[in-house]
C-alpha cells in the first residue's frame, strides 16, 4: 500500500474542523470491550457518531458499555465473535433490523497467544480464524449495507507492522502477495492454507514465514493483502479501505507494555476513520510511531 500523497497532520488543533459526520453516521467497532477497540468507541461517541460496541463476551461487553454510560456516553452493544460465522450472521441480521445503513467499520478484534518474546504456533488456526477469516467474513456480510454517499463509507482494519509483506522470507509467496495487479482472493487464501499446512507438518520454520509472532504475522499479512484487494475492487464506488498499525501500544496483548496508551492509539485511529471525504485515501497502510506521529508505509 504505497502512497505519494501528503500525510495528514495529527497535531493540528483543527483536526476535526471539517466535520462531515452527524448522529446519523453509524460505526461498528469489533473486539471493543477493552484496549484500542474500547478507546475508539469512546472517541467516536464523544464526537457524536452513533457507534456499536461489539465483543465476543457479553458480560465484558456490557460492562464496557456501563463504563461509557458512566461518562455520559451512549453506545449500542451486540455480541459478536468474529471467529464464529454463525455469530456474524446473527449480528448482521440484528444490524439490518436496527439501522438503515453503515458508514464506518473498524475491524479491531484480534488475538495472539504469545508472550512478547515467544513464538509458538500452537494456536495458529485460532489466530488465523480470528484475525483474518473473521474480519473478511464480517466485511463481506456488511458490504451491501454500507451507505455509499458523497461522504464515502470507510473500513479501517487494525493491523500490525508485523504484517508488512517484507516480513515474508519466502520470495515466491512474497512476490505473489506483493503483486497488486494480479493479486486475487484465491491467492491470499492459498497462502494462509499453505501456512496452516506447514504448521501441521511441522515444517513452518523452514518455509520462509515471518520469524516473529509467526501466526499473528501471517494473519496480518493476509488481512493487509485482502484490504489492498478490497480497496482496488471498490475504487470509485464510495468505499474507502485502509489499514492502521497502532504501534507498540499498552494493551493486554502486550501485557501492558508499550510506548503509548490505547487512548493515544485510538485518537489517531478515529482521525483516520473520520478524515474529510476530500482527503480520504484508499488502499493505504498507516502506522503510529512512539511519538504519536503517523505515517504511511
Amino acid at each position: 500500500m504505497e502512497s505519494k500523497e501528503p500525510e495528514p497532520s495529527f497535531s493540528s488543533p483543527s483536526l476535526y474542523s471539517s466535520r462531515w459526520w452527524s448522529k446519523d453516521t453509524v460505526a461498528i467497532v469489533t473486539g471493543a470491550n477493552k484496549g484500542i477497540g474500547l478507546s475508539m468507541v469512546k472517541r467516536f461517541a464523544e464526537l457524536g457518531v452513533t457507534v456499536i460496541l461489539t465483543a465476543r463476551d457479553t458480560e465484558r461487553g456490557l460492562k464496557a458499555v456501563e463504563s461509557l454510560m458512566a461518562q455520559g456516553l451512549h453506545v449500542h452493544f451486540f455480541r459478536l465473535d468474529v471467529s464464529d460465522p454463525d455469530s456474524i450472521k446473527t449480528f448482521v441480521s440484528w444490524f439490518r433490523l436496527k439501522f438503515r445503513a453503515l458508514d464506518i467499520l473498524v475491524n479491531n478484534a484480534a488475538v495472539s497467544f504469545n508472550e512478547l518474546d515467544e513464538n509458538s504456533v500452537e494456536h495458529a488456526e485460532t489466530v488465523i480464524k480470528t484475525n483474518f477469516h473473521g474480519p473478511k467474513l464480517l466485511t463481506e456480510a456488511l458490504l451491501p449495507l454500507f451507505r455509499l454517499s458523497p461522504s464515502t463509507s470507510r473500513i479501517l482494519n487494525i493491523t500490525s507492522r508485523l504484517g508488512h509483506f517484507d516480513k515474508l522470507r519466502n520470495t515466491k509467496i512474497k512476490s505473489i502477495i506483493s503483486d497488486e495487479e494480479k493479486l486475487s482472493e484465491e491467492q491470499i487464501d492459498n497462502m494462509v492454507s499453505l501456512f496452516l499446512s506447514n504448521v501441521k507438518q511441522g515444517t513452518w520454520k523452514s518455509q520462509g514465514w515471518p520469524e516473529i509472532w509467526t501466526d499473528y504475522s501471517v494473519s496480518k499479512i493476509a488481512l493487509n493483502a485482502y484490504s489492498k484487494l478490497l480497496a482496488k475492487q471498490n475504487q470509485g464506488c464510495g468505499l474507502s479501505v485502509n489499514c492502521y498499525c497502532p504501534g507498540f501500544t499498552q494493551t493486554s496483548m502486550t501485557r501492558g507494555r508499550g510506548t503509548h496508551t490505547a487512548d493515544d492509539a485510538a485518537a489517531i485511529g478515529a482521525m483516520l476513520a473520520l478524515l474529510p471525504p476530500q482527503e480520504l485515501p484508499t488502499g493505504k497502510f498507516y502506522i503510529a510511531h512512539s511519538n504519536l506521529a503517523c505515517s504511511k508505509l
